[in-house]
Formats: C-alpha cells, structure tokens, sequence
C-alpha cells in the first residue's frame, strides 16, 4: 500500500502545472491560448519571456527531481522502483489530472529525474539541448535530440540495465509527445522559439 501511495504521490506532483499557474497568476493569462499551447518552459518563453520560464523550468525540473528523492527518504527500495517513481511523474506532467489529463512534453521534468540518479546525463543532455536550441532556435528538435543523447550516454557509460531501459522509456515517450513537432520539422513549418512577452 505505502509503494501505491508513493507513486500516486509522484504522479501528482508531476502532475501540478506549473507553466499554467504562472501564467495564471503572475501574467493573468491562460498559457494554452497563445503560441503552440503549451504549459512547458519552451512556450512560456515564447510567450512570457525569460524570467517566467524560468520559473516553468525549475519548477518541472524539480518536479522530477524530488519525486525521487521524497521516494528515497520514505523508503530504502530498488531502483527500479524508483525509476517507476520517475517515471509517474514525468507521466503527471505529460498527462495532468489537474488539466484534464492533458499537459506537456516531459522534458523538464525528465531532466529532474535524470539528475537525481546521474547529475551528468542530465548536465551533458541539457547543454546539447541549449546548444541545438541556441543554433537554430527549435525547442522540439533539441528537446528529442538531448533525449537520445541521454539514451548514448547511458550506454557508453556503466548504467544499470534498468537505467537504459527507463531511458529508451522516456525517448519513445520524447517521440510520442513531439510527433506534431517532428510532422512540421520534416516539413519545415515548426515555428522557431522567440522571447515574447504577452
């Protein structure tokens, strides 16, 4: 019961939406009605600007990371157990249940997970990430590769199997959550990220 109650717990603080509470109540506005739709740090940034997603940011990252780490302060369990922590929460954020069971693409909140088992996967992911996004200015498109680049890294360093197998988990869900994006990619119609401020 305490495992069940653990994970629920995980689900739902993955499940608190940060990018739309800031808009609600630092920027009075409703984030799903403006640039992609999105509640992530990429639209909020697009639409809010820079200090607000930043607090997106943090906030989805630390979503992840302290699901984890609330699990191993109430129990001393198996990693894959905790893996199954992380994964409920990046499933919170990509399916709220304080949003209809709508959310969004999990990257942030991936990020946080990552970095309570392995601090540099997520640095090395994150940096691959600004770089791609700082080169061409496609949040989706550096979100996917930084991802695969966690899947690499995984491999080409000493990871459990479990490990390899949560992050072939979290790139499909990358895949999964980004098809739009990928559609308009490959068709050169994805819009670039700019700063906004709505």
């Amino acid at each position: 019961m305490t495992h069940i109650f653990i994970i629920l717990c995980s689900y739902l603080i993955g499940s608190i939406p940060f990018g739309y509470l800031v808009g609600k109540y630092l920027k009075r506005i409703d984030i799903r009605e403006y640039g992609s739709g999105n509640i992530g740090a990429s639209n909020s940034f697009r639409v809010m600007g820079t200090k607000y997603a930043l607090l997106v940011l943090i906030g989805d990252c630390l979503k992840g990371f302290f699901s984890i780490i609330l699990a191993k302060w109430l129990l001393v369990e198996s990693i894959e157990f905790y893996l199954l922590i992380g994964l409920a929460a990046i499933i919170g954020h990509n399916w709220s249940v304080f949003l209809n069971f709508k959310g969004g693409k999990g990257i942030a909140t991936t990020y946080g997970v990552v970095l309570s088992f392995y601090p540099y996967i997520a640095i090395i992911a994150a940096i691959i990430w600004g770089a791609i996004v700082f080169t061409t200015r496609f949040a989706a498109l550096g979100s996917i590769i930084s991802v695969f680049a966690m899947l690499i890294i995984s491999f080409l360093f000493k990871t459990p199997l479990e490990f390899k197998i949560f992050v072939v988990i979290i790139f499909l869900f990358a895949i999964i959550r980004h098809h739009s994006n990928i559609n308009r990619l490959l068709h050169k119609k994805e819009n670039k990220i700019t700063n906004g401020n709505k």
